[in-house]
């Protein structure tokens, strides 16, 4: 999808690229610490300003305190800091626990290590975890469990009694969670983040993924940071070395200065919730089902009403027919899946999402004849 987008005239909703700029105070700094000659490379656990200020911020929101010397690491983006949190304990025949729908780079990152992913499919409607199936799917050789919240490419979000309910399941075991956060500040409805940093018992035994990029409208910087205990953190190190090294350097010292003074990231749900509700008073009247996306920038699109398709044809129908790019959901699923499903990102201008809504409301219907006789 993404080299289909390349044609003129396309509009693109189906990655998660932003339509908006980076803070020009942190397009300054960055501009500044390059001018001043901050290009050699940075330690390879990251700056300890941005470390610092990381632990500051997790230990405000979440409550729990992270040393930034030997619990945190910046890295170079978010797929980097997922591969080497399973590299660093994931072996061979080890089995981890993968919510489904998941994002794509879990499972490569799973299989490259002789790990074996155990698929368990989240509920309809709204994407929840069923814990007592997860029960059932823990082995002697579980050595992981992946959490995905706020969820891509759900926008599910998981609750307090989720958190509990994790606890509970790995207490007394070996289990290591491996919890993605990118998308922490991106929660709607009065709902809050649960991060596994609220649950001591949790955070003593998990991986953290986050990343500044969605926040800060700077993907594209490829910094993100992973926070573990000590014990995790060594072995997430002892990957991480002869992975890649170095993250960027002028970018750490401009995101360090930048965050030191910033709570503009406060804003951030509130901002694309109204993006959010937006976007859904655009599509009344449409043939398509919309469940509010909970968290994220991402909404999914049922089109049961409208088509018996593949979503995947569906999709290029979208693309090759009206010049509007989407992800179709089965992308995120090891197997093939009947759910009529599309993905679209709406960090979008309203001039975008207009465009796009009136796209929506003019698909046509299509019912394809199953298996027909000859």
């Amino acid at each position: 999808m993404n080299k289909l987008t390349d044609k003129p005239g396309i509009i693109d909703m189906a990655v998660g690229k932003s339509e908006f700029p980076c803070p020009p105070a942190l397009t300054e700094l960055a501009s500044k610490y390059i001018r001043l000659g901050y290009n050699n490379f940075a330690p390879m656990e990251g700056i300890p300003e941005l470390r610092s200020e990381i632990a500051t911020r997790t230990k405000t929101l979440y409550g729990y305190a992270y040393n930034p010397e030997t619990e945190i690491n910046i890295t170079a983006g978010h797929i980097q800091t997922v591969t080497t949190a399973i590299s660093s304990v994931v072996k061979e025949d080890d089995e981890v626990i993968v919510f489904e729908p998941a994002f794509e780079s879990y499972v490569p990152a799973i299989l490259i290590n002789g790990g074996r992913p155990k698929f368990v499919s989240l509920k309809l409607p709204d994407f929840h975890i069923d814990w007592e199936e997860l029960r059932k799917m823990i082995s002697s050789k579980t050595r992981m469990i992946i959490v995905n919240s706020p969820h891509n490419p759900t926008g599910a979000v998981l609750s307090d009694e989720d958190m509990v309910q994790l606890q509970r399941i790995t207490n007394g075991t070996n289990i290591v969670i491996l919890s993605d956060e990118i998308f922490e500040s991106f929660v709607y409805d009065n709902k809050k983040h649960q991060s596994v940093a609220r649950y001591e018992k949790l955070a003593k035994r998990s991986f953290i993924v986050s990343s500044f990029g969605p926040a800060y409208n700077v993907n594209g910087w490829g910094i993100a940071c992973c926070l573990a205990p000590e014990n995790l953190m060594r072995d997430f190190r002892n990957v991480h070395q002869f992975q890649v090294f170095n993250a960027n350097t002028p970018l750490q010292y401009a995101l360090a200065e930048f965050i030191s003074n910033d709570e503009s990231y406060l804003e951030v749900s509130e901002i694309y919730q109204g993006k959010r509700n937006y976007f859904k008073r655009l599509m009344v009247g449409s043939p398509f089902g919309i469940e509010p996306t909970q968290g994220s920038y991402f909404q999914l699109l049922n089109y049961s009403d409208l088509s018996n398709e593949k979503d995947t044809d569906f999709a290029l129908r979208l693309l090759n027919e009206y010049g509007l790019a989407t992800i179709p959901l089965s992308a995120f699923f090891h197997e093939k899946t009947k759910l009529r499903m599309v993905r679209l990102c709406f960090a979008k201008t309203n001039e975008t999402l207009e465009k796009a809504s009136e796209i929506l409301k003019s698909v046509k219907a299509v019912t394809l004849v199953e298996n027909p006789v000859r």
